[in-house]
Order: C-alpha cells, then sequence, then structure tokens
C-alpha cells in the first residue's frame, strides 16, 4: 500500500521532519496540531478556546486535501498542558465538529514543543475513497 504525504493545504509549515498528512488507502492520520493562524503562522490566541478552535479549522483543511471531512473521523488524540483548560477545549471542540462525536483521548503533558501552544491534537479518519476494496465484493 502506498503512503501519500504530500497534499496542497495552505497551512504553516511542519516545525520538524514530518508530514502535516498522510494517507494510505481509506486511512488519514494527521500530525500533530497546535493552535497557529494559517494567515499568521502565530498562535490563534493566548487562550484555550482560541487555540482549540483554530486547530479543528486546520484538520478540516488538511482533511479537505486528503479528501474528507471532519465526520470522517475516527479518533482525536488532545494533549493539554493545563487540565483547567480541558472545559474551553470542550467548548471549542463542540462548536467546530458539531454533532459527530469522535472517540477521543485526553492527556496533559508537561509542554510542548510550539512556543505559546497550550494544547496540539492528532487525529486519525477513515474514508469510503479507498480503493477497490471500497467497491464492495462481487459476490
Amino acid at each position: 500500500m502506498t503512503i501519500q504525504t504530500e497534499f496542497s493545504t495552505p497551512l504553516f509549515a511542519p516545525i520538524g521532519p514530518y508530514s502535516h498528512v498522510a494517507k494510505a488507502g481509506p486511512f488519514i492520520a494527521i500530525s500533530g496540531t497546535p493552535g497557529v493562524d494559517p494567515a499568521t503562522s502565530e498562535m490563534a490566541g493566548p487562550d484555550a478556546y482560541s487555540q482549540a478552535r483554530q486547530i479543528v479549522k486546520n484538520f478540516r483543511t488538511l482533511l479537505h486535501g486528503a479528501g474528507a471531512s471532519l465526520d470522517d473521523v475516527l479518533h482525536v488524540h488532545v494533549y493539554l498542558k493545563q487540565v483547567g483548560d480541558f472545559a474551553e477545549m470542550n467548548r471549542a471542540y463542540a462548536e467546530e465538529f458539531g454533532t459527530h462525536r469522535p472517540a477521543r483521548t485526553v492527556i496533559c503533558v508537561a509542554d510542548l514543543p510550539k512556543p505559546g501552544a497550550l494544547m496540539t491534537m492528532n487525529l486519525t479518519a477513515v474514508t469510503g475513497n479507498g480503493g477497490p476494496a471500497d467497491q464492495g465484493s462481487a459476490a
């Protein structure tokens, strides 16, 4: 199975030797994404709500570039620097995801590589456009 990592998405450059998105068949993985506004390459705001909203907006852009949407998200990992930001992250997350509720894990961490980031999130999505197996069986 071929792994595709090149997508034309207008986001900030990764801060390390990795791709924002990797896709293999119907599976899509999005790397840890902080709340960076792609227009400025700066954090979307100093608070958890602003950063969480921007992360999910960035997810939407990355998924679209890979032929998917938020409705295709299977699981999200959230890494918070402060457990006190949980409620505001949840508020923004719920607003952006709407009624779709993928599985989710939230973990508190000591620090994050992006200066000013209060959190980062990554996800796994599954689409119905992965190839011949999605066409159903011929039986």
